[in-house]
């Protein structure tokens, strides 16, 4: 076990605490909100997937219904968090009038 000498007096304080909670788009770890870069790393890695499942031998019918799916279950949750609950609600009753047939 090392023996390392301890700095004597009170500690500093950590740079990160305001004492008061981080503003909309202040966040120290970088995220925010939803922006063209992170629409083109969702595009390339569906696509990524996409090719790689087809080119394992996966139906192509089989593939685009899984990236159709998490297509609409990323967009939905994007909704949701980004306080679109009105949008949600509409498309909601529109999936389930079209479903119902009206």
């Amino acid at each position: 076990m090392s023996h390392i000498p301890l700095p004597a007096g009170p500690a500093p304080d950590c740079s990160c605490s305001t004492g008061r909670p981080p503003a909309r788009g202040d966040e120290q770890d970088g995220g925010g909100r939803f922006g063209p870069t992170h629409a083109l790393i969702l595009l390339i890695a569906f696509l990524a997937l996409g090719c790689t499942l087809f080119l394992a031998g996966t139906e192509l019918k089989s593939v685009l219904t899984l990236l159709g799916g998490c297509g609409a279950i990323g967009a939905a949750t994007l909704t949701a968090a980004g306080g679109g609950r009105r949008l949600m609600t509409v498309l909601i009753e529109t999936a389930v009038r079209s479903g119902a047939g009206k």
